[in-house]
Order: structure tokens, then C-alpha cells, then sequence
């Protein structure tokens, strides 16, 4: 489901709901003939059932909302049809000896009225470790290298809930623009929704902590904490029954970011994905950077080696940790600093006249390269370090000018003012001294 920028949700000061549409790619055009194009989309706000006046934003780049557990399928499916490849599931990897190539996996098998699994022993050439945060790859990796390793969760939980289609008698259609990562900022916190291809919305809210136990504990206030920071929701959106209902029986689950290095041991082993870089989903970036992992392993280092030379892959792996390393740490950082940008930075005035720069920069000096951070992350092949030293050399530039001309118009009025008194000086001098060549006064 392609997402052609956000829609930012508030409300005025006179209680009235209000969404800003702020698109990504600002060479798109913009079409307000909404209803030839999706004719299904019927978009209603508040309490009064009002229909929103809004423009469906067509541009040339989107990003897309695709249904994790669809895309796994799909992979696997691939990989099941490969001669040389063969599936086992249930199989969890309890040990591994990477001077050896060894590794034991316990079979869990449907029947648990065994005392314990059966272990078995495996023979490895080369074990890529993509399992995820809690990567038991490295965690014997760790044994084997000198690995720095840096763990961190952020005081925020999320909890999902899903905004259901309209009702069939009213079209069955969606209840907000599809096209759009609908946002609502709260400072502290951020309820996002994201369409799904049913006409519903996955949604999740990003709360601190301590304000998830206090909710859990009183859940009769979830529905007026929604309905003063996130306007529109509720009722319009989900009901009170069905969102007190998703926040009390989904699940509240930490967000966890991790760094580390090397990625690899000699020519035998190699953590891929979250595995390696597990970040919070604040820049959609987390599955975009493990696959981009992979294509850069293969095409970059092992496909340009003699994959069946130890020393040869081992100098390949090698290289590539420290190829990729550093743009890791930079999306990983960047995933981080966007949660402040999606939950406030994004009605910020400050922020939104930066945008503003930047994209009319982009737009109107298109030869100059220069691009807002999010577009080069999202709609280009960028390394991601490259990224924020591109990003560091725009902000200084545009501090520059700010400064430089804030400068030049502060010269500017100091001179007038000089101007004004000198000429002041002059004429008063001009009438003293001709007050004094009629005697009426002395100097």
C-alpha cells in the first residue's frame, strides 16, 4: 500500500479537527480529484461525521505499508523452491563451536511429554545468523571475538490496535486517506496508523512507561486520554468499547536498540539483520537495512571472492564489518532522533521551515543536489553515514545563511540608524549655528 507522505492530526483551539498533509517527495504534483482515483476512499472526522475536503498527494516516491507475515511467507516460498536448499522449523540453536563449525540444535517437537528435546549435532561451512534482537548466533559469537556490544531500551512500550472499515452499508471503505502515515504527535508520546490492504488501519500507540501502568491500572481512562491527545480517534476511529478493549488485552511490549562489532568470526560465521543492529521502527528502516545487508555482503564482498578460500572469505567478511559498521550505527542513531521528529518535531515551526528550505531548494535547484535527510534515506541507495554527513553539511549551510543574513539586516538597520542620527547631528548643528549668528544663542 504505497504512502505518498504523513498526515499530520490535531485539533484548533476552538476544539475542531484539523489534518496537515506533509509529502514526501516534493517533485510530485499534487491531485485534488481524490474520488476518480480511489473512488472507494470516503474520509469522515469527528463527531459530526463531517467529510474532510482534503487532496489525495500523487507523487513519483512512496513508501509502502506491507504485511510483515505476508512478506515472510512469500520469502520462504522462494527459498522452498531452490534444488539446494532445504527447511527445518522448530530447531533452536543451543550451541556452537565456530573454531570447529559445529552447532547443536534442540528439536522441539509437537510431543512434550518427553523429559527433554532431542539435541543434534550439525557440520557447518559457513552459518549466517539472521535470528533476530536476541540472536542466539551471537550470543556465541561472543565467545569467540572480542565483540563491543551496546544494548539499550527507551522508556516507551507500544501497543497495537487496528481501526476497522467502514461499515458495509456506508461503502466498507477506509475511514482516513490510505495514502498517508497518519500521525498523531503528543510530545511525549505518538499514535501512528498505517493502511493495510482489508480497508483497515494497523495502529500502534507509543507511550512512556509509567503512563502504560497508570492506564492499565485505571482503564476507564484510556478513552478521555485518547480523546485529549489524539483527537479524532475516538469515537469516529474505534470505539470507547473497542479501544479500552485493545489496550487492555494486547500487549504492551518494550522497544530495544542494539550495536555491536564485528558482525563476524574468521571465515565460518556472520550476524545479519537485527541480529546485528536491531533499532526502534521510528524510520521504518529495520527490514529495509537487513535485506540491504545481504545484497551488500554478496555483491560488494563474497560474490567479488573465492567464497570457497577460508583466508579469502575471511578477509571479505572482514572488510565488510568494516564497510558496514558505520552506516549501522548511523541509521540506528537516526531511528532513534526520528521518534523525537514523528511525535513532536513535526509541528514544530522550526522543523517545518527547514522542510520548507530544504525541498525548495531541492525543487528549484535541482542541480545542487540537495535533498531533505528522510528523502535521501527512504527513496535512495545512499549509504546511510553518507546520509548524515550530507545532512550535517545542509544544516550548516542553512545556520550560515540564517545567521549571515540575520547579520546582514542588523548591519543594515544599525546603518540606517547612523544615517538618521548623523543627519540629525548635521541639521541641528546647521540651526545652532544660526541661532548664534542672530544672538539668541552662545556656544
Amino acid at each position: 500500500m504505497p504512502m505518498y507522505g504523513r498526515m499530520i492530526h490535531s485539533s484548533d483551539p476552538n476544539g475542531n479537527l484539523t489534518q496537515e498533509a506533509q509529502v514526501y517527495d516534493v517533485h510530485g504534483e499534487v491531485c485534488s480529484s481524490f474520488p476518480q482515483i480511489l473512488p472507494s476512499a470516503t474520509f469522515i472526522s469527528g463527531a459530526s461525521k463531517r467529510l474532510i475536503a482534503t487532496s489525495l498527494i500523487r507523487n513519483k516516491k512512496s513508501i509502502h505499508a506491507v504485511d510483515r507475515a505476508g512478506l515472510n511467507k512469500c520469502l520462504l516460498d522462494e527459498l522452498e523452491a531452490m534444488p539446494n536448499v532445504k527447511l527445518f522449523f522448530n530447531h533452536k540453536l543451543t550451541g556452537a563451536d565456530f573454531r570447529t563449525k559445529a552447532a547443536w540444535f534442540e528439536v522441539q517437537e509437537e510431543d512434550t511429554s518427553k523429559p527433554r528435546a532431542l539435541e543434534i549435532g550439525v557440520q557447518f561451512d559457513f552459518l549466517i545468523g539472521a535470528d533476530g534482537a536476541h540472536s542466539a548466533t551471537r550470543y556465541h559469537l561472543m565467545k569467540f571475538v572480542r565483540m563491543t556490544y551496546q544494548q539499550a531500551y527507551i522508556d516507551t512500550l507500544w501497543c497495537e490496535f487496528t481501526i476497522p472499515p467502514l461499515p458495509v452499508e456506508e461503502g466498507g471503505g477506509y475511514r482516513l486517506s490510505p495514502n498517508h502515515l497518519h500521525i498523531w504527535p503528543g510530545k511525549q508520546f505518538m499514535f501512528i496508523a498505517i493502511p493495510g490492504p482489508n480497508n483497515s488501519f494497523t495502529c500502534t500507540l507509543f507511550l512512556p512507561s509509567h503512563q502504560s501502568s497508570y492506564l492499565s491500572e485505571i482503564p476507564i481512562l484510556v478513552e478521555p486520554f485518547f480523546a485529549q491527545h489524539f483527537p479524532g480517534v475516538t469515537p469516529s476511529l474505534i470505539t470507547p468499547e473497542a479501544l479500552q478493549h485493545q489496550f487492555s488485552h494486547n500487549p504492551h511490549l518494550p522497544l530495544i536498540s542494539i550495536k555491536c562489532t564485528p558482525y563476524h568470526y574468521a571465515s565460518s560465521c556472520v550476524i545479519l539483520g537485527d541480529a546485528a543492529h536491531a533499532m526502534v521502527p521510528f524510520y521504518g528502516q529495520g527490514m529495509n537495512a537487513g535485506l540491504e545487508d545481504v545484497r551488500v555482503l554478496f555483491e560488494q564482498f563474497l560474490d567479488v571472492t573465492d567464497f570457497a578460500d577460508p583466508a579469502a572469505r575471511e578477509s571479505a567478511l572482514d572488510a565488510y564489518t568494516k564497510h558496514r559498521h558505520p552506516d549501522l550505527v548511523a541509521i540506528n542513531d537516526l531511528a532513534m532522533r526520528n521518534y523525537d521528529e514523528m511525535r513532536a518535531g513535526v509541528t514544530s515551526r522550526l522543523y517545518l521551515f527547514r522542510k520548507w528550505v530544504e525541498e525548495r531548494v531541492s525543487l528549484y535547484l535541482p542541480a545542487s543536489g540537495w535533498r531533505t535527510q528522510y528523502v535521501r534515506v527512504s527513496f535512495g541507495n545512499e549509504r546511510y553515514s553518507d546520509v548524515v554527513k550530507k545532512a550535517e553539511w545542509q544544516g550548516r549551510v542553512l545556520k550560515g545563511v540564517i545567521w549571515g543574513g540575520s547579520a546582514a539586516v542588523g548591519l543594515g538597520v544599525m546603518w540606517a540608524v547612523w544615517r538618521r542620527q548623523e543627519k540629525g547631528v548635521g541639521l541641528l548643528g546647521k540651526w545652532l549655528g544660526y541661532l548664534s549668528r542672530v544672538g539668541g544663542v552662545e556656544g
